[in-house]
């Protein structure tokens, strides 16, 4: 396992490079990862868009910054594509955090090209991004999060319920949702992970 992350890591983009692959995925009409669908195209264009607009928006409270100062050393390793809504809406928050802390770095590796690191951290059995894996200072996992927020995968859970899948509504719905919580789902996760993990 330790060469799997340590190899994922060899291969990772920061926060900066990542955005900058988004914006020119969207100059060039392309999407990351192996499907180069319309869709996919499409959906990397909005996110671009939606993680602009977090970059400007997003605020940490004091709470917040304090909670994770004084978390030991650590990296978190974010498993991600261009057309994933939900990593557009976490990782300009997993961002946010990191700048605010000196102990955590961040690292972001495309799921297509790192499957070996993927297939090692499914969710329910699928591939699901984004994901994040948290590792120590000598690449032992600490633990993992996603695909989502505790909150938004109980919506998800409860709207599969109902309707037996999900579809666009529910996907456009789900925007919504991210919009109006502003991040407070996936920041209280990851500060009960990490509290865990306190010296």
């Amino acid at each position: 396992m330790e060469n799997i992350i340590k190899k994922s890591i060899t291969t990772s983009l920061t926060y900066t490079e990542y955005s900058k692959l988004i914006q020119d995925c969207v100059s060039q009409q392309k999407t990351t990862g192996e499907e180069q669908s319309e869709e996919r195209i499409e959906f990397t264009k909005l996110n671009a868009s939606r993680m602009r607009r977090l970059d400007k928006m997003t605020k940490l409270s004091n709470e917040t910054i304090e909670a994770f100062k004084n978390v030991p050393k650590q990296t978190w390793i974010v498993i991600s594509e261009s057309w994933c809504g939900d990593a557009a809406q976490t990782l300009p928050i997993l961002n946010k955090i990191v700048k605010n802390s000196s102990s955590i770095q961040l690292k972001i590796v495309l799921r297509d090209s790192n499957l070996d690191f993927m297939n090692a951290f499914l969710t329910n059995g699928a591939q699901a991004v984004p994901k994040l894996i948290i590792v120590d200072e000598n690449y032992d996992v600490i633990d993992t999060w996603g695909a989502r927020s505790k909150a938004a995968t109980q919506l998800v859970v409860d709207y599969k319920k109902e309707y037996g899948k999900i579809d666009a509504e529910f996907k456009k719905n789900l925007q919504v949702w991210y919009n109006k919580d502003k991040g407070q789902s996936i920041i209280n996760d990851l500060i009960e992970i990490t509290n865990l993990v306190q010296v």
